[in-house]
């Protein structure tokens, strides 16, 4: 009811602005005067309003200028009104040539200015004196000054968002551009005042609250050096996601959150060729051992997406699996999906589960990896990784799987850990089997992932909660990171671009301080480093290195047509000799944990437990 008695008022104010509008064109037309006007004009003058009026009320609805919400016009309403007063005017225009009415043609020339100047004016003048009455122009209520990076289309589309929602409280003030161009202008009214280098004075001078980085397109290494000036202000820093997380690619002030270390240690986009994985993938079985955990729960999300015939998830924790596959469910409600509890270390469990399901697709992401946990339960990390990846590869092998893919870690490079020792040994039984079986055997080698279970960055988060301190084991320790669907999207790549043998070495792009990310996080916390939230340094942990290497001397490196994937080259293994030596293992750790760990740099003879590994350095 209320939006009918709208549209009629503005109707019936419409008929009043068209009859003031022709009536003012004529006054114009014969120099301000009517008695200026000939009788022959002034005679058609009451047809001519009646049938003005028509045309334009009709061309008004037409052009939806009964059904936008004036309190929120813009561009687009002030298109419709231009277009609807042309419209109408040159129907006008048409009908007096055709029926040769005596009018100036003139007249419909001024009265297409009047009518823009007068039907927009009426309906923009409620948005001016609402957004008046309501403070928002002259500044009566109280809001945060709001401070854009980026004076580009998301910039002003978020000047506007910001307007059209004053309940948010929030007033842009001021623009930063490193665009020597657009220097002193103003974009939707607001001024750009300079560059980044200005960021941290007009912050200041301007008292900002709030800075916001808008510039979807931007690298992470430029969020990440915008983020590092703005942290030496007292403003909270937020920003507006990639264009890779619009999904739609609008822009809105919902889609504006806090920044997050992703953010700063993200990467540009990962350039793959889904194709290729899909033929992977598709219609086929598809094994994912450790399916609840960090890397493989992202591996089911994202095999999922390419249909594969069935998707069997494999994990020793009822939990992380029961979790994974109601998620798996709710997303992909046509997956036919196998969920297994089960123990990698159990050869006969193991090929009862190949023998019933055929998985033609294995990725092995089953491991123990916690490097101190390790170090203290040497025998756990050996009968997991070393094993548990032999059953696996067995069963691969015996039930004629096409392709087996395990995941590895940068801390096989020259082990100074018994995780990472275990890991090389898991690469050396993939290598072994890949010479002689018909499943093609290949492991992807990586560093840090954000965000895993039982990483630093969790342990940061859980250290800031409590108020600190935030524990750095060294201040120049260096770690490689980078996102879990990053590095499952290279994981799958380089599934589908094996061959049988490589061990694939993802870019893992530039090193990144752990002190510095410590710093980061307490910022990003709203906290100031070492004044609200201490940094303490304990000391490098046993196995412990300064910094990982992704390649042994002796492996050289291949590139791929994915300049993110390469292939190291592959080192002759003999599986006859690795299955006695694990032999030996299997007798040794029965009696003697730390012989155990002695006999593992006989299998792996770059393996250190003393401060000597070029790592430690």
């Amino acid at each position: 009811m209320k939006y009918k008695m709208r549209v009629l008022f503005l109707t019936v104010l419409d008929i009043a602005l068209i009859n003031i509008s022709l009536l003012m064109a004529y006054l114009l037309r014969f120099d301000g005067s009517f008695a200026n006007i000939t009788p022959n004009f002034s005679m058609e003058i009451p047809e001519l309003i009646l049938i003005a009026t028509a045309i334009k009320v009709v061309s008004f609805y037409f052009f939806k200028l009964y059904s936008s919400l004036w309190k929120y016009a813009g561009i687009y309403e002030l298109s419709n009104v231009v277009l609807a007063a042309l419209a109408s005017n040159t129907f006008m225009l048409g009908y007096v040539f055709l029926t040769r009415t005596p009018v100036p043609r003139s007249i419909f020339i001024i009265t297409f200015f009047i009518d823009c100047f007068v039907v927009g004016g009426i309906r923009f003048g409620y948005r001016i004196f609402r957004r008046m009455v309501r403070g928002d122009i002259l500044l009566i209520k109280s809001t945060r000054k709001i401070m854009l990076i980026g004076a580009g289309d998301a910039g002003a589309s978020l000047i506007n968002e910001y307007r059209l929602h004053p309940e948010l409280k929030c007033t842009p003030v001021v623009l930063i551009d490193d665009s020597v161009g657009k220097q002193g202008k103003k974009l939707n009214g607001v001024p750009v005042a300079g560059t980044r280098n200005d960021i941290v004075r007009i912050a200041g001078e301007k008292e900002i609250d709030e800075i916001v980085i808008a510039i979807p397109s931007a690298p992470a290494k430029t969020i990440n050096e915008l983020f590092t000036i703005c942290s030496n202000t007292k403003c909270k820093v937020k920003i507006l996601p990639s264009l890779s997380q619009l999904i739609d690619e609008t822009i809105s002030v919902q889609k504006i959150r806090d920044v997050n270390i992703e953010d700063l240690l993200g990467r540009d986009p990962v350039k793959l060729d889904n194709n290729e994985i899909g033929g992977f993938i598709s219609d086929r079985v598809v094994l994912v051992t450790g399916g609840g955990g960090s890397i493989g729960s992202e591996l089911c999300r994202q095999i999922a997406g390419f249909s594969p015939k069935q998707l069997i998830i494999l994990d020793n924790y009822e939990n992380n699996a029961y979790d994974v596959q109601n998620e798996l469910l709710t997303n992909f409600p046509d997956l036919k999906l196998v969920t297994v509890i089960a123990n990698i270390r159990e050869k006969a469990r193991l090929e009862n589960i190949f023998r019933n399901h055929r998985p033609q697709i294995v990725f092995h992401a089953a491991a123990h990896k916690h490097v101190p946990l390790m170090e203290a339960n040497p025998t756990e990390a050996i009968k997991n990784n070393i094993f548990g990846t032999l059953n696996v590869a067995e069963c691969a092998d015996k039930f004629g799987a096409k392709r087996f893919v395990m995941i590895s870690t940068d801390k096989a490079v020259n082990p100074t850990n018994i995780m990472g020792a275990t890991k090389r040994v898991a690469e050396m039984i993939i290598q072994a089997f890949s010479k002689q079986s018909k499943t093609e055997f290949v492991a992807v080698r990586f560093g840090n992932v954000l965000g895993s279970n039982g990483s630093v960055i969790p342990l940061f988060k859980r250290q800031i909660e409590q108020g600190g301190p935030v524990t750095v084991t060294d201040p120049e320790i260096i770690r490689y990171f980078m996102t879990i669907p990053e590095a499952v999207q290279l994981v799958l790549q380089a599934g589908a671009m094996a061959e049988g043998g490589e061990i694939f070495v993802l870019d893992m792009g530039e090193p990144v301080k752990i002190y510095d990310l410590a710093r980061n996080l307490i910022k990003l916390s709203g906290f100031e480093p070492d004044e609200d939230i201490k940094i303490e340094f304990t000391g490098l942990r046993p196995g412990e290195k300064l910094f990982e290497e992704l390649l042994l001397a002796e492996e050289g490196i291949q590139a791929t047509k994915n300049d993110k994937i390469f292939v190291a080259q592959p080192l002759h293994t003999d599986l006859a000799i690795l299955r006695r030596e694990i032999e030996c293992l299997k007798d040794i750790i029965i009696n003697n944990a730390e012989e155990a760990r002695e006999y593992m740099k006989v299998i792996v003879p770059n393996y250190t437990t003393s401060g000597s590994s070029a790592g430690n350095k």
